[in-house]
């Protein structure tokens, strides 16, 4: 039986913050390979609106949905590094929607926009691994202790998910 965490909107506002300041970055490694494909940004503008008091409503998931279908899309391309950019603003909008429940799969709601991130600006500079342990080392400064309670609520994140899931657990390791 899972243990039901108490999650405050003003919590949730401050989660979907740090996803999308820890998403932005790799914002421009998408919008170079796709300048005309404006999901990922959209997804991110309406992660930062919901931060910044605006209502969570069908539309937030849609842009979710839209900005992963952006990222499958580049990945089927063979640009690897802008699905995973793609896939962060993803994980940053669907920050709003972090489900109460203590299991170690929702602290990717958490942390997934920053390991993303980390990801597509490491394989844009060559599958550099430096440069994600750099994005995961800021990610941890970006982290309010608001985002750090809440994450401390969650069971440890799960293994698996390749170098993304390496990422997350670094993170997390990181933060708590």
């Amino acid at each position: 039986m899972d243990l039901t965490i108490e999650l405050s909107l003003a919590e949730l506002r401050q989660v979907a913050a740090y996803a999308v300041a820890c998403a932005l970055p790799a914002l421009a490694v998408f919008e170079r390979e796709r300048p005309d494909d404006r999901r990922p940004r959209a997804a991110i503008d309406a992660a930062h609106a919901f931060a910044d008091g605006a209502e969570r409503t069908k539309a937030l998931r849609d842009s979710a949905w839209a900005a992963h279908r952006a990222a499958q899309e580049t990945r089927d391309a063979g640009q690897a590094a802008a699905s995973d950019a793609a896939r962060a603003a993803g994980h940053a909008v669907g920050a709003a929607f972090l489900h109460p429940l203590a299991k170690a799969t929702q602290v990717k709601h958490i942390l997934g926009s920053a390991a993303h991130a980390a990801r597509a600006l490491e394989l844009d500079a060559g599958d550099d691994p430096a440069v994600g342990a750099d994005h995961i080392a800021r990610s941890t400064t970006l982290a309010s202790p608001v985002v750090v309670d809440v994450l401390r609520h969650y069971p440890l994140a799960p293994g698996g998910g390749g170098r993304v899931g390496e990422l997350v657990r670094e993170l997390d390791a990181s933060l708590r």
